[in-house]
């Protein structure tokens, strides 16, 4: 090449001077081991989290809850990524609606908001196995969070499609997250496989660089750190406002010695299991525990259990999940947590009291704090034909088309009379039951149906191993309902017939255990019922696909008569109401109905079981009612129906029987 002037090269070199002065520095988000804290973009840096799942969450909601986690001086969100809510079948994913995750972390950044990422594979979160895919277990014996190469091998999978939709926003990139955590709380998992967390890191480090802040999170006692801490991994811990601060923080500082406090899961609040007392938490005490890191200079993420949150939701469908302590203890779906944010987003005094503190060591936003959302309370909507107001009806006007009670067209069908359309493609035989897992069956319901062997003329036991039952099981006997076995509940019946009599009992998943050694929860029938003490066999299996039938307009498009003889036992009630021309918030109560499921305009709002508690009420988002055209409800009841059966929309919350918290007034 020919020889460049020394005028020429003189102006490149200036040219190019000027081009790095002017370049802006480069994006990074590090720690400080001499400081003992986080440096952003080279200056030190200390943030104020809260949880959210955009899963529980509707997606037209979010900005709003953003929004008021935003104006609540919080300067970042932590975000977790449930795997089984993306991936339902192996190597079928789904990131659209609802779970379009990119779209929920475009919009924290559009709202100014840092983002910490728990993208798993294990969660924990109260949901459905911890957000591990139940089509895991369809391999019976794979060790979950462990190196077994079978689970690996769906890890990697997982991650490959996950984390190239992650690292475009990291902050090095452009983005805003600014950290990740790796797996969940392991050290509280019995594995302690330090090989499953090495390979973790690989495959993280591989897919998203070398630059990105990774950590671990764990409770403060020695054995949880030992085992959930990983060389490579920055240490934070978790605890609640009943800690003692300072040895919190020092049980971090045995594992870390130098770099910033951290508490990436303060407990704001506590979860709710069905048949429990509806937790609650002061305000006072939150924030009082709030101050006094902060006074200690440490990192704060604001949760509401023993693992969140600043906003809780909903568990919607059967996504929520269940703990196992000492008995199965499956969580109801209000996921609403005494959190800051309330189940419907309300801004609550909590919230307020946390803000106070804030103000004391950061400003806050300018501007109001967005208000409560609107709820309406649209009234009864019975489900059942009438052709006048039952006594003492006080239906508003404006629900009632033709005379004073709301317009509706009621259909009811027994369980077993649909089966052809709950489960189209007909029963799988066996000789003895089958799990879920095994006929690949995630959620919901499954049918087991065989005939009695022989004529039972005085009461028989029909009895089902211990642990068995999983979770829930409607027992009829030529479609009369006979009762209800569950786990770690009532195990036996009695039951008379004759020998060919048909034997139904309806399964139902609850959730499966989402924390502990017991995560590789089986459900269905996992032993043999028996008739005085002989096992049953030839059995026929029929896994429901309810949610389908319902999102494909049943049974408001054709619900066939029903052979019912009675109201007890598993059945279908529909009905419809329209609105007066909004679509508000709104909670639905349950008045003498025992325990089940609903659905309106096909969105499946989880699970209702008053007679159970505390849960009272089920949050209908205004988001799925229809304005101007009827809105469909669908019902699905295990046990029994009152005699007449009716709804009752109300504007707040119940809990325990009595109205929950109130929003406070916005300031």
């Amino acid at each position: 090449p020919a020889r460049m002037g020394l005028p020429a090269l003189a102006l490149l070199l200036v040219a190019g001077f000027l081009h790095t002065q002017a370049s802006p520095p480069a994006r990074s988000f590090q720690l400080d081991y001499e400081e003992d804290c986080f440096r952003k973009d080279g200056a030190p840096f200390r943030y104020i989290s809260g949880s959210i799942h955009y899963a529980r969450v509707p997606r037209p909601a979010w900005r709003d809850r953003l929004l008021k986690m935003y104006m609540s001086g919080l300067s970042a969100v932590q975000v977790y990524v449930p795997w089984n809510y993306h991936e339902p079948l192996p190597g079928v994913y789904d990131f659209a609606g609802d779970r379009d995750v990119e779209a929920f972390l475009d919009l924290t950044a559009e709202l100014g908001l840092l983002v910490i990422l728990r993208p798993g594979p294990y969660i924990c979160a109260e949901w459905e196995m911890g957000g591990l895919p139940a089509w895991l277990l369809w391999k019976p014996d794979i060790v979950l969070r462990s190196s077994d190469p079978a689970y690996l091998a769906a890890v990697d999978s997982w991650l490959h499609v996950l984390l190239p939709k992650i690292k475009p926003r990291l902050y090095q990139h452009g983005g805003n997250i600014i950290s990740m955590q790796v797996e969940n709380e392991y050290g509280s998992y019995y594995a302690c496989d330090y090989g499953y967390l090495r390979h973790l890191l690989g495959s993280f480090r591989a897919l998203l660089g070398s630059e990105v802040l990774l950590f671990t999170t764990d409770g403060t006692r020695a054995e949880e750190l030992r085992c959930g801490t990983l060389q490579g991994l920055y240490a934070t811990v978790d605890f609640g406002p009943g800690s003692n601060v300072t040895e919190a923080f020092g049980a971090q500082r045995r594992v870390e010695p130098k770099g910033p406090l951290v508490n990436s899961e303060y407990y704001t609040g506590w979860l709710d299991y069905w048949g429990e007392a509806h937790a609650s938490t002061s305000s006072a005490r939150v924030a009082q525990g709030l101050e006094n890191m902060l006074r200690l200079g440490a990192s704060i993420n604001m949760q509401v259990v023993s693992w969140y949150m600043f906003h809780g939701g909903t568990n919607f469908a059967y996504w929520s999940g269940a703990d196992f302590k000492d008995q199965y203890k499956p969580v109801t779906t209000s996921y609403d947590y005494d959190a800051p944010l309330s189940e419907a987003g309300d801004p609550t005094e909590k919230l307020f009291a946390i803000r106070t503190v804030i103000s004391k060591f950061q400003p806050l936003p300018v501007g109001p704090m967005p208000p409560a959302t609107p709820k309406y309370p649209y009234g009864w909507v019975a489900l059942r034909k009438v052709s006048a107001c039952p006594e003492g009806c006080a239906a508003p006007a404006w629900h009632c088309p033709a005379a004073l009670c709301p317009s509706l067209s009621l259909q009811y069908a027994d369980l077993l009379d649909v089966l052809d359309v709950l489960c189209p493609s007909g029963p799988i035989q066996s000789q003895f039951p089958l799990t879920f897992e095994a006929i690949k069956q995630a959620h919901g319901f499954v049918v087991y149906r065989t005939q009695l062997p022989r004529d039972v003329l005085d009461p028989t036991t029909l009895d089902a191993p211990p642990h068995s039952i999983c979770d829930r099981g409607y027992v009829m006997l030529q479609q009369d309902y006979q009762g209800t076995l569950e786990r770690d509940g009532q195990t036996t019946l009695h039951v008379t017939g004759r020998a060919g009599d048909t034997l139904d009992v309806l399964l139902e998943n609850m959730g499966r255990i989402s924390f502990g050694a017991n995560i590789s929860d089986f459900k269905g029938l996992l032993g043999n019922l028996s008739l005085d003490s002989s096992p049953l066999s030839n059995w026929l299996i029929y896994p429901l696909a309810i949610d389908t039938a319902i999102q494909q307009g049943w049974p408001h498009t054709a619900l066939p008569k029903s052979n019912s003889r009675g109201r007890a036992g598993p059945a279908f009630y529909t009905g419809t109401f329209e609105t007066p021309g909004i679509a508000w918030d709104t909670f639905v109560k349950f008045p003498g109905w025992s325990k089940g499921q609903l659905w309106i305009n096909g969105f499946n709002l989880g699970r209702y079981w008053p007679c159970r508690g505390p849960q009272q009420t089920l949050f209908v988002p205004g988001s799925v009612l229809h304005v101007g055209r009827p809105n469909n409800i669908t019902v699905l009841e295990l046990e029994g129906a009152p005699p007449a059966p009716f709804l009752l929309f109300l504007d707040r919350p119940l809990f325990n029987r009595t109205l929950s918290r109130s929003p406070a007034a916005t300031e």
